[in-house]
């Protein structure tokens, strides 16, 4: 009879597998029954905080309709998660945060969604964000939306729009994130929205979204300490207080050198300042005529219509009073795209390539109609702007787009906490 190996003690197993990355901890998991037992106490007693690598989530035409895959960068393989209803090949992805993914269906409802866990929380109804109203039919059931074209500077002179289910999808919601709220021990999601890219945000537990004027023309937002940081197209930075019973907002800094791009995010860095990142996009011909004004689009697989570029950083200290273009990265990276903004070193990431930007579509005209073209990806050196593929050949369909998940075992309690327990 073959010897048996012996066990290593519950509390070794659990600190090995605490330095392990999620795919390699699920595997661990099931290998026997005392292996299960340290993963599974792990998890319980919320010891498992190891960083992980982004990896970039994206569907598949020959997989199911609920069938999301998983590209490990750490791994350089995929994985496939058979995901909760409604199927996700048919929801839009607009955001990625902690984790979880916000997702949009095709009555554009939105849901959080961890595909790791499978746990998902339907946020408030779309009818409840202030441009838009729900239209009934003879039997009092929804059939299309009126959405409006206000801001909080001025009233639109236009009529209202109307929309099918599925089709408000397709100029209402752009981007959204959601952030853990330490000061609250809960949690929000912030929306950045049409008309203008406009901010609302909801609160666990609120029923409703909550608009943020009076200002417009939203790239990106941050948020820490009751604060949320949101730059627009010019440049400036306003801190939205959330912390009170009534939001006040201020313009902290605006950074004075302005380029023509298609994005602008705030990263977080991991010495403590926030970076302004511009993303600068050229546009593809097609064939055999070029276009320039997007107002066609594409057969599958011609060329993209914008084509990132170049990428350029500027540093803001920690007080809000100095600014600085930066050229190199050195041994950090960003990464770009629907998902919160992120600046990762690379010595702790070593699957990761310093001084790279790696990047996944966000532009909003591939909500518009553009479905079919080619989603600009890729990863951008940054002291030069050569371009590197991701992955080749092409693992993804273009709709929904991709978008990058830095993936987390955590729950969230949809009745206010983000918690800790697994």
């Amino acid at each position: 009879m073959a010897a048996t190996l012996p066990e290593l003690p519950q509390d070794i197993l659990m600190v090995i597998f605490a330095a392990l990355e999620i795919p390699d901890l699920v595997r661990a998991g099931s290998v026997c029954s005392s292996w299960h037992s340290a993963y599974a106490e792990l998890r319980t007693l919320g010891k498992y905080k190891q960083g992980q690598t982004p990896c970039l989530v994206y569907t598949s035409e020959s997989d199911p309709d609920d069938v999301l895959s998983l590209y490990s960068l750490a791994e350089k393989r995929s994985y496939k998660l058979t995901l909760p209803q409604p199927p996700i090949r048919s929801r839009y992805l607009i955001g990625s945060s902690h984790g979880w993914l916000i997702t949009v269906d095709e009555r554009s409802e939105m849901h959080l969604l961890n595909p790791i866990t499978c746990e998902q929380i339907a946020l408030p109804s779309v009818t409840t964000i202030e441009h838009v109203k729900p239209i009934f039919d003879e039997y009092g059931d929804i059939c299309k939306y009126e959405m409006s074209g206000h801001t909080g500077m001025r009233n639109s002179r236009n009529p209202p729009s109307i929309f099918a289910l599925a089709e408000l999808r397709d100029r209402l919601q752009w981007k959204a994130f959601v952030f853990p709220d330490t000061s609250t021990g809960s949690y929000i999601v912030v929306l950045i929205h049409d008309p203008q890219c406009q901010l609302s945000f909801a609160k666990a537990g609120d029923d409703k979204w909550t608009w943020l004027p009076p200002d417009y023309l939203y790239d990106d937002c941050t948020y820490k300490d009751g604060i949320l940081y949101a730059v627009n197209v010019k440049g400036e930075f306003h801190a939205f207080d959330l912390s009170g019973p009534v939001v006040t907002v201020k313009m902290v800094i605006r950074v004075p050198k302005h380029y023509v791009c298609d994005g602008r995010y705030i990263v977080q860095a991991p010495w403590g300042s926030l970076l302004l990142v511009y993303r600068i996009v050229g546009d593809h011909d097609l064939e055999p005529e070029p276009v320039r004004d997007h107002d066609l689009e594409p057969e599958p697989g011609a060329s993209a219509y914008w084509n990132t570029k170049e990428i350029k950083i500027f540093e803001i200290d920690a007080l809000w009073n100095e600014i600085k273009a930066i050229d190199c990265m050195h041994d950090h990276v960003l990464f770009l795209g629907h998902n919160l903004s992120l600046c990762l070193s690379a010595d702790e990431y070593p699957a990761l390539k310093a001084n790279r930007s790696y990047f996944t579509d966000d532009n909003f005209l591939w909500t518009l109609g553009h479905k079919n073209s080619h989603r600009d990806m890729g990863i951008l050196k940054l002291d030069d702007n050569s371009r590197e593929e991701l992955v080749s050949p092409q693992l993804w369909s273009n709709s929904p787009a991709p978008i990058w998940i830095t993936p987390d075992l955590r729950k969230i309690n949809a009745m206010g906490s983000m918690s800790q327990q697994l």
